[in-house]
C-alpha cells in the first residue's frame, strides 16, 4: 500500500473522469489520499470526493497562500468554522509563496502563523506551501515546532541544509515527481537524508513524474516516485512502500490504520 500525501483531485482537470482517476490509483495500491484544501472555493468539491471514497479520500482544511489577498481575514473566518465544526486530516495547505506575487506578503504571514495556531490548539498537523520564502517560512515555524506542532513540507526541493533545517524541526519531507526529474538536484539531496524523514505525493495535477512529465499528474503515479526513491536509495521497493507509509501514517495519526501491503 502506498499513500498520496497531497493531491488536488478536486481541481477542474479531473472534471471529466474523476472517479476513475481516483478507483485506478487505489487498483495500483494506492490506498488513501490527502487533499489539501485551497480557499473556500474549493471545499464543497473536496469535501463532496470524500463522502464518495470515505476510505480512501480524506481533506485538509487551510487557506493556501496563493489566495490570500485583500479579503484574507474572510476567508480565514470559513477556515476556522470548518474546523470548528468536523474533524479533518491536517491544516493545509498553509505557508508562504513569494514566486507569483509580492503584494501580500505581510498578509500571508499573518495568515500562516493563524492557522498554525489553529492546528496547535487542534493538535493536527500542518501542510506547508512554501515556495521562493525558506527563509521567512523556517523562522515562522520555528516557535511553534517547540511547542509540539508537527507536520510536512510539501513538495520539498530545496537544498540539503534546508532539508537539515526542516528536518531539526521534527517535519517530513514531501517528495513528489521533481525527484524524477534528472536536472532538477534533488536526487543529490535525497540521497543523503534517512528515508525516515520522507514522505509521498503526487501534487496531482501538476508536477507529473517521469515518464509522464508533461501531461496531467495523478495520483496513481506515486509508485513512478516510489520506484525512483528505491533507486537513489539502493533498497528494495517494498522498503520504500513499507516505510513511507508508516511515515504517512505518523504524519496523519493514523494510528488505527490497517496494512494492506
Amino acid at each position: 500500500m502506498f499513500i498520496d500525501t497531497h493531491t488536488h483531485l478536486y481541481d477542474e482537470k479531473f472534471e471529466l473522469d474523476r472517479s476513475s482517476v481516483i478507483q485506478n490509483a487505489i487498483a495500483h495500491g494506492i490506498q488513501r489520499m490527502y487533499m489539501p484544501n485551497c480557499n473556500s472555493e474549493t471545499i464543497d468539491a473536496m469535501l463532496a470526493i470524500e463522502k464518495l471514497f470515505p476510505e480512501n479520500c480524506f481533506s485538509m482544511m487551510g487557506l493556501h497562500p496563493c489566495y490570500v489577498n485583500e479579503n484574507y481575514k474572510h476567508e480565514l473566518e470559513t477556515m476556522k468554522a470548518w474546523i470548528d465544526k468536523r474533524h479533518f486530516k491536517a491544516v493545509g495547505e498553509i505557508g508562504l509563496d513569494y514566486y507569483w506575487d509580492k503584494s501580500f506578503i505581510k498578509e500571508q504571514k499573518d495568515a500562516f502563523q493563524t492557522q498554525m495556531e489553529w492546528a496547535l490548539e487542534a493538535q493536527l498537523p500542518i501542510v506547508i506551501h512554501m515556495r521562493e520564502a525558506t527563509k521567512d517560512t523556517l523562522e515562522l515555524v520555528k516557535p511553534f515546532a517547540r511547542k509540539g506542532l508537527k507536520g510536512v513540507f510539501h513538495c520539498f526541493s530545496g537544498s540539503l541544509e534546508t532539508a537539515q533545517q526542516i528536518i531539526d524541526l521534527n517535519f517530513y519531507l514531501g517528495i513528489g515527481g521533481v525527484l524524477t526529474y534528472p536536472k532538477a538536484g534533488l536526487q543529490e539531496v535525497v540521497k543523503l537524508v534517512d528515508i525516515k524523514h520522507l514522505v509521498l505525493e503526487t501534487d496531482a495535477p501538476y508536477l507529473t513524474p517521469v515518464p509522464y512529465r508533461g501531461k496531467r499528474n495523478e495520483s496513481g503515479y506515486i509508485q513512478h516516485i516510489a520506484n525512483k526513491l528505491a533507486e537513489i536509495k539502493e533498497v528494495s521497493l517494498q522498503e520504500v512502500e513499507a516505510i513511507t507509509t508508516q511515515n504517512a501514517m505518523s504524519l496523519f495519526q493514523e494510528n488505527q490504520l490497517v496494512l494492506r501491503c
